[in-house]
């Protein structure tokens, strides 16, 4: 499905050259860049706040300049979270500490979110500052306590949607509020309704995650498969499998957990599929999904509410 109208195409190219235009004429921080932004994504989280700030349009290169800083810092995060986790691949390439080391990463990663700092003091807006530090913070934690979590053979269905939400909800949800609140920032309805069906899709959008990696291949999904297994994460397709499972299955699930070394991951997938997992998960996006698109009809302006059950529809059925 046509996930971005061509007008949010155009906007979204003045963002992606913004954020280029802020890379310096240090070498290997241009190439670390230029490597970093060769791929764009999919860009759910600034289209996101030029959708939410689209019925100010005479506001074009601040909405431009938010949605820039959205982008950067959720790119500063991905590199980051490929250090924490050793990840090998992002997007079908090489991550920044598989192609160079980690400390490229974790220093890139600073750069990228200090540029989104400069910009965030350049818009003059304290609002919108406040809300992308605190979404940055909470970002953060969902980290910290999705790495308390790694290794761990029991986990809550809470814990999990806690994590969803730092991880991926609240950037979705910053994204949105601080495009309202350049449009009207007294405009108290119209923050909430975008705010809050935006922090439902990002839920959405992370659980859907969870889901392509027990139920597509690395080459599909640009990472290996089972990846978060591998890692000893419990997701939500594990999670509903083991509810379900018997001593044996759960302990023979268990075992996988944290694993690195090479197995047939079909008979993991497959066991997967047995007990449940991927049918309950895709049971708890459709709740989300549900409750996102019941958040955008309450959206008055037509325009943005259309846009937005479109992001819905596409969050559902998306395969990758």
């Amino acid at each position: 499905m046509k996930l971005i109208n061509n007008s949010y195409k155009k906007e979204l190219q003045l963002v992606n050259r913004l954020i280029k235009s802020e890379i310096i004429n240090e070498t290997v921080i241009q190439e670390l860049y230029d490597y970093i932004f060769k791929k764009n994504g999919k860009q759910l989280r600034p289209l996101l706040s030029l959708i939410a700030s689209s019925p100010d349009k005479r506001k074009t290169s601040k909405r431009v300049q938010i949605a820039a800083i959205i982008e950067l810092l959720h790119t500063a995060t991905l590199v980051h979270d490929d250090v924490v986790d050793e990840s090998p691949l992002r997007r079908g390439a090489k991550t920044i500490n598989n192609f160079w080391t980690n400390s490229h990463g974790v220093l890139m990663g600073d750069f990228i979110y200090s540029k989104a700092f400069m910009l965030m003091v350049d818009l003059s807006n304290l609002k919108i500052l406040n809300e992308l530090s605190k979404a940055t913070n909470d970002i953060s934690k969902g980290e910290l306590i999705q790495l308390d979590l790694v290794g761990k053979k029991e986990v809550t269905l809470d814990e999990l949607l806690q994590i969803s939400y730092f991880k991926t909800g609240r950037l979705f949800e910053a994204s949105a509020k601080c495009g309202a609140i350049l449009v009207n920032e007294n405009d108290k309805k119209y923050i909430s309704n975008v705010s809050s069906f935006a922090k439902n899709l990002g839920i959405a959008f992370q659980i859907k995650d969870d889901m392509l990696d027990y139920s597509q291949s690395s080459k599909h999904i640009g990472k290996p498969t089972l990846q978060d297994l591998r890692e000893g994460k419990i997701t939500y397709p594990l999670y509903f499998a083991m509810k379900a499972a018997d001593t044996n299955d759960k302990r023979f699930l268990q075992s996988f957990l944290g694993v690195q070394t090479k197995y047939n991951t079909s008979i993991v997938l497959e066991k997967i599929e047995a007990l449940g997992g991927n049918h309950k998960t895709e049971e708890l996006l459709l709740n989300y999904i549900q409750k996102s698109k019941k958040l955008a009809n309450k959206i008055e302006n037509k325009q943005v509410r259309e846009e937005m059950l479109n992001l819905s529809k596409f969050s559902y059925e998306r395969t990758k």
